[in-house]
């Protein structure tokens, strides 16, 4: 039987429930991401993110009998480290893909060996596109953080969908998309992307829209449009765009429900 979530929806989101603003703990966190893994809507969850400087607290904090616990791992040690650190996890632990920020030609020489995807996070840049093109990473993008300059403006990034567009590469997004639509937060005053935004945005440059087409629909909040388009190209797989890192899962999942794009149990 075909389960509620959308094609659209299917992995969007990974657990980065341990990274700011959320922080959790990894005790809350663990069990939290496996009742996800439980929940009508867990089809939409990708990995647990974990940095990699935290992966020993797994054994501490894993039981035998618990099942499977898939992770992505976040490489924010010595590369040289990562085969050693990730050997030594509980058996029921699978990596499904790494991240890193680290320079390119130290990642290619190491990453390799770890037989799972790559995201390495990117400048924005065509020379960074043209970089990445050469090896067989993903480019990761950020687009939130704790400064403005850490948010990209609709034309940045629609520069960078476009650009992975004509060089045949899929993207991640990490930071800043809690929220399916875009908007200033009241207490910073940081204009966010939406990801509903983000997701009309890829399908339409996978089918073929100039980025300047892109960067108005990324620069919309006008939630009934976007929702209105969104709802037209649910049933076709995610084009591009791999999905984002979010600390939080209740708040996209609420932006979906009252948007209408996602349906609680069996009635989608």
């Amino acid at each position: 039987m075909v389960g509620p979530i959308p094609a659209m929806l299917r992995g969007l989101i990974d657990d980065a429930a341990l990274f700011p603003p959320g922080n959790a703990p990894m005790e809350a966190a663990v069990p939290a991401h496996r009742g996800y893994r439980q929940s009508w809507y867990e089809a939409m969850i990708g990995p647990l993110l974990i940095p990699q400087s935290r992966l020993a607290e797994l054994g501490r904090d894993l039981h035998p009998g618990r099942g499977e616990l898939r992770i992505g791992v976040i490489v924010d040690g010595d590369l040289e480290q990562v085969a050693h650190d990730v050997a030594a996890l509980p058996p029921q632990v699978t990596v499904l893909h790494y991240e890193s920020r680290h320079a390119l030609e130290h990642l290619g020489k190491v990453a390799p060996s770890w037989g799972r995807p790559v995201f390495a996070e990117i400048p924005f840049g065509d020379e960074a596109l043209d970089a990445v093109r050469d090896t067989d990473f993903t480019p990761k993008y950020r687009t939130g953080g704790i400064a403005a300059e850490f948010f990209p403006a609709p034309e940045t990034l629609a520069a960078a969908i476009a650009g992975c567009r004509v060089r045949g590469l899929h993207f991640k997004l990490t930071a800043g998309l809690h929220q399916a639509i875009r908007h200033r937060d009241p207490s910073t005053g940081f204009e966010h992307h939406g990801f509903l935004n983000v997701l009309v945005a890829a399908t339409e440059a996978a089918d073929g829209a100039p980025a300047d087409d892109l960067a108005a629909t990324l620069a919309s909040t006008d939630a009934a449009d976007l929702a209105k388009r969104a709802r037209r190209v649910l049933h076709r797989p995610r084009p591009l765009w791999t999905g984002f890192g979010s600390c939080s899962i209740d708040e996209p999942l609420d932006d979906l429900i009252k948007l209408e794009l996602l349906h609680r149990g069996d009635d989608a």
